[in-house]
């Protein structure tokens, strides 16, 4: 008796979604379309926006800095400022008035982007402000990786430390040069290339892009991020000169043939 046209059909269907799972790469292996092209989008997000502020005096300090790190996320949805003319997303605080000086503000970015080879970071630049928000001090924060067990403890870590009693409020934003610069990451894991089939490509040590954009925890800093941001890395290590050769300058003995003084005194003897 032959098949039945249902039977057929469904036969077919099967068949092609057989044939289809065979073409199929999981989104994790699939190389990226434009590596650039995400960045890209988010700095002409930001040269299209309009400022809201030219100023220190223009920007709103009703938060207070949290006393432990908190997450805050800076998008094409936050405030743009023209400060000096840097033009970037910001954040404002007044700082705590019953805070022992000198203390630490740490801060934290994570990785803007689903590829670590198009991924960026949004590096911070602190203004520390007086009563009359007249800038005091103002630096560019070097960012370190620390790569922990935990999504808190894994991300590019900073710090500033107050010292000023003048202190009153700080901004925090990302200058066009921090904006331009980049950060050491050491932890990179394989790349895939954007040949068929997919070929995974180990990669090396390489550098993380600074973008206008990103989630960027602040707060004081708390043992948490005490600990990642003593043990994080800034850049890559100076290369030594072998293992024999540190062994000889920490360990001198007759069998490396390092001792000469001691030699010299036993044939004087």
């Amino acid at each position: 008796m032959p098949p039945s046209l249902p039977r057929l059909l469904l036969l077919a269907l099967a068949l092609t979604a057989l044939g289809a799972c065979r073409t199929i790469v999981p989104p994790n292996f699939r190389p990226p379309e434009n590596p650039t092209n995400t960045i890209d989008i988010a700095r002409k997000t930001l040269d299209d926006a309009s400022p809201c502020c030219g100023s220190f005096a223009d920007l709103s300090y009703q938060d207070m800095l949290p006393w432990q790190p908190q997450r805050f996320e800076l998008s094409k949805d936050s405030p743009v400022a023209n400060l000096n003319g840097d033009r970037s997303y910001f954040l404002a605080f007044r700082l705590p008035q019953g805070a022992h000086l000198p203390y630490t503000i740490a801060m934290k970015s994570e990785l803007n982007g689903r590829w670590l080879s198009s991924s960026y970071l949004f590096a911070p630049t602190v203004v520390l402000l007086d009563d009359a928000f007249q800038p005091l001090h103002s630096e560019d924060i070097q960012l370190c990786e620390y790569i922990g067990w935990t999504s808190e403890t894994t991300g590019a870590f900073g710090k500033f430390k107050v010292v000023d009693d003048n202190a009153r409020y700080l901004v925090v934003y990302s200058s066009a040069k921090q904006q331009k610069s980049q950060t050491y990451w050491e932890q990179s894991p394989t790349t895939f290339s954007a040949e068929a089939p997919v070929k995974m490509n180990p990669a090396g040590s390489f550098k993380i892009a600074h973008g206008p954009d990103g989630v960027l925890y602040v707060g004081m800093q708390n043992d948490t991020y005490k600990k990642a941001i003593n043990n994080a890395v800034c850049s890559k290590a100076q290369q030594g000169n072998g293992v024999i050769s540190t062994i000889r300058e920490v360990v001198t003995t007759d069998l490396l043939r390092t001792d000469d003084t001691k030699k010299d005194k036993e044939k004087g003897s």
